[in-house]
């Protein structure tokens, strides 16, 4: 399976005013002046990638739930704030309409889990499928706004959305307080319809229904959180393809918009786990910059630790970026998944510290996204400033060293005021000088200035991630594997299942340095091309190394199973592996069989 990553994006006015000038303060970024519903930012934690029945097989249990809520309250007397609980997919019945639980997961129902959620000052939220039967049969009230394939209900007709509704507001009165609403299709034509109106009038119905059904909830009830997610806010695979133009219109109703599941961005990085953040980045930005959501409205849904194949089996590592990253977006729901019992009670003294550091910069201050853009290699960053003082998040997701401009965010804030890098990846050290902050390849850095600049902010380095002190591109010239004698690329495509179009390079082995090699695939356009498989991506993408004939390890953070794809591969020759001076021989493949798909290699020498 492929998916294209699409490499042409408009630029905006708006994301054009996120190049900014050297020395200006940034100016407005957003058309509306949109506040939050909310009256203050909110923690939130989820239990999905704790569980995972989508594409793993650990399920949703009461014991569980009960175990995540025992570990919430362990993290909070440690200092961490959650304010609510949600109730990720699957908890109800297939049977049920959404007013029964599922059994023998939940034998008693969810009675226990909300009387001890609401014991504990946590406001207790569920997950529902807008109007797709994910996993459900429907009720009888909804027969009648069935699709012809029946599938999906239309919000327009039939009895539907009256029952979703009712569903909505029994469960508000038995305490539920957040409701995460996903999976919506707005393109479900009632039977009978889809010959009769144009889509677009179709997808116009459906989603001024739901609009008009959810303004009038809230208005009834007022302390309600409603947070949109997949199909409500349009396509989130990649930030460069247009999002829902009604996404301006949603935030009336939806306390904050949702930009997609943690995956890998198409800028390719040694470590997988900082190309999950770029995405999430890219993501904000997009839905900030180039869809006009301002960032408090925004759900990066970045932040999961769990040991499942939603979020890669990626457990703990390079956590503390993320949810550094998390706060530093701007967004006013803050949202914790997965396994809270693989957090010690160091990891959550230290998330408390990025709470408190950020709480008064989210509920008052000024937050702003600058640089250029990832998907060009710029470097770029998210700023805040309130206070005596700013804090600025930056990333490098370039393969090189780089220089980013931090901007002023207002007219107000000093210019002469003293900085500090209060946080950073392992190696490369990060270079301050005045507003220029000088980044390794890949490099997350978070710097404080004025009030923040003080040592009692140091965050300390993030272990997981290791950024070269020097990388060198090194001129090497790829050129790819000819077919077989009689033999098109198509045919040798169908016969050969391991790699059916390598390319291959020579390179002399460095004297000091390790060599890294990056691999990316595109079409016959140039676009990146994702390739989806249920194998891990090494068996997908492979880097060979070979030197007098012996084959050479090759050192990768990519070799996971990856439900969202990859377009590239990065991987690291140990020095202590080869003779320097010599002739090393590359092989970069895919098991992809498009005959139509290419491959590109670059080859750096990095020091540790």
């Amino acid at each position: 399976m492929r998916r294209k990553a699409r490499r042409r994006a408009v630029l905006t006015g708006a994301l054009a005013m996120s190049l900014l000038v050297p020395g200006a303060p940034v100016r407005a970024q957003h058309a509306l002046d949109i506040h939050p519903l909310l009256p203050a930012p909110i923690w939130v934690y989820n239990d999905w990638s704790a569980y995972d029945e989508l594409s793993d097989e650990v399920p949703l249990t009461e014991t569980l739930a009960m175990r995540e809520l025992a570990e919430i309250l362990r993290l909070r007397r440690a200092g961490v704030r959650f304010d609510y609980f949600v109730m990720d997919a699957f908890w109800y019945d297939a049977a049920g309409g959404y007013r029964t639980w599922r059994k023998p997961e939940w034998p008693d129902g969810p009675d226990r889990w909300i009387a001890a959620c609401r014991a504990a000052g946590i406001k207790p939220g569920l997950w529902f499928s807008t109007n797709t039967l994910t996993q459900l049969e429907p009720a009888p009230a909804w027969r009648s706004s069935l699709t012809a394939n029946g599938d999906a209900m239309a919000l327009y007709a039939g009895g539907f959305l009256d029952d979703f509704m009712d569903v909505l507001q029994s469960w508000y009165d038995r305490g539920i307080r957040l409701f995460k609403l996903d999976f919506a299709d707005f393109n479900a034509a009632l039977k009978g319809d889809e010959g009769r109106l144009a889509p677009a009038e179709i997808r116009h119905r459906n989603a001024r229904a739901l609009h008009d059904a959810l303004r009038a909830f809230r208005r009834h009830n007022p302390d309600v959180v409603l947070v949109a997610f997949n199909g409500i806010v349009g396509d989130v695979e990649s930030p460069l393809v247009p999002l829902n133009p009604f996404n301006i219109h949603w935030l009336d109703v939806f306390d904050s918009l949702y930009s997609g599941d943690p995956r890998p961005s198409d800028m390719p990085e040694m470590d997988l786990w900082r190309a999950i953040d770029i995405y999430s980045d890219e993501m904000v930005r997009h839905f900030a910059l180039g869809g006009g959501t301002p960032l408090s409205r925004i759900d990066s849904t970045a932040f999961m630790v769990g040991d499942t194949a939603t979020n890669y089996h990626r457990r703990i590592s390079a956590w503390r970026g993320s949810l550094l990253l998390m706060a530093a977006r701007g967004g006013w729901i803050n949202t914790v998944h997965g396994n809270l019992e693989f957090l010690d009670e160091g990891a959550a003294q230290w998330i408390a510290r990025v709470q408190r550091l950020y709480e008064p910069l989210q509920r008052v201050g000024i937050t702003r996204a600058f640089g250029g853009a990832a998907a060009q290699a710029q470097p770029y960053g998210f700023a805040s400033v309130g206070g005596d003082g700013a804090l600025y998040t930056a990333v490098n997701p370039s393969q090189r060293v780089r220089t980013i401009h931090l901007p002023r965010l207002s007219p107000d804030q000093p210019s002469n005021m003293q900085g500090r890098v209060l946080f950073h990846d392992a190696g490369y050290e990060p270079f301050l000088e005045g507003d220029m902050l000088r980044l390794g390849p890949g490099e997350l850095a978070l710097v404080g200035y004025g009030g923040f600049a003080s040592a009692e902010n140091d965050l300390g380095i993030e272990p997981d991630i290791r950024i070269p002190h020097h990388i060198t591109p090194l001129r090497t010239r790829f050129h790819e594997i000819e077919p077989l004698p009689g033999k098109s690329r198509s045919a040798q495509a169908q016969t050969d299942a391991q790699a059916p179009f390598p390319i291959e390079a020579v390179v002399a082995a460095p004297v000091q340095g390790d060599l890294r090699v990056v691999l990316r695939q595109r079409d016959e356009d140039g676009g990146l091309v994702r390739t989806v498989s249920a194998r891990p991506m090494n068996e997908v993408f492979t880097i060979a190394a070979f030197q007098d004939g012996k084959r050479l390890p090759v050192d990768v953070r990519y070799d996971k199973v990856i439900w969202s794809g990859l377009s590239w591969a990065v991987g690291e020759i140990r020095r202590e592996t080869f003779a320097p001076g010599r002739p090393i021989e590359l092989r970069l493949a895919t098991s992809d069989h498009d005959p139509d798909l290419h491959l590109e290699g670059q080859v750096y020498e990095v020091k540790y």
